[in-house]
């Protein structure tokens, strides 16, 4: 069993920048993992993939993100990122992470009906 665990969501104003991390165990899966991702969902909309990140640290991420968040694993620490810059109010959402097999698809777009382990959460609030 791989556990996730969130942290670093809070209120932030639009054009502020954000760091959201997630711990995974065991400390052994997070330089195993075949695939790595965040995604968000808001009140009333579905799930988005916001970026994922394989075993090999290839990247992929969504539009809307695209050029202002960057998605970083550190092995050392057993933690996966999700460094958030210019951020927009249309990023506010609940933020989870989530862990795959080697048969998850690692790149955006992406259902995450495919990633087998997602953290609880950590919320998101850019005001205007």
């Amino acid at each position: 069993q791989v556990h996730l665990a969130e942290s670093g969501g809070e209120p932030v104003q639009a054009g502020g920048s954000l760091r959201v991390s997630c711990v995974l165990r065991p400390t052994a899966y997070t330089r195993g993992a075949a695939c790595l991702g965040w995604f968000r969902q808001a009140p009333g909309k579905e799930r988005e993939a916001v970026a994922t990140i394989d075993r090999f640290d290839k990247t992929s991420y969504g539009e809307s993100v695209e050029g202002r968040f960057t998605i970083s694993k550190d092995h050392a620490k057993n933690t996966m990122y999700l460094q958030m810059n210019s951020l927009k109010p249309e990023d506010s959402a609940m933020y989870f992470c989530a862990a795959g097999r080697s048969y998850t698809k690692c790149s955006v777009p992406s259902t995450g009906a495919d990633f087998v382990f997602w953290g609880q959460g950590t919320e998101v609030t850019v005001s205007p």
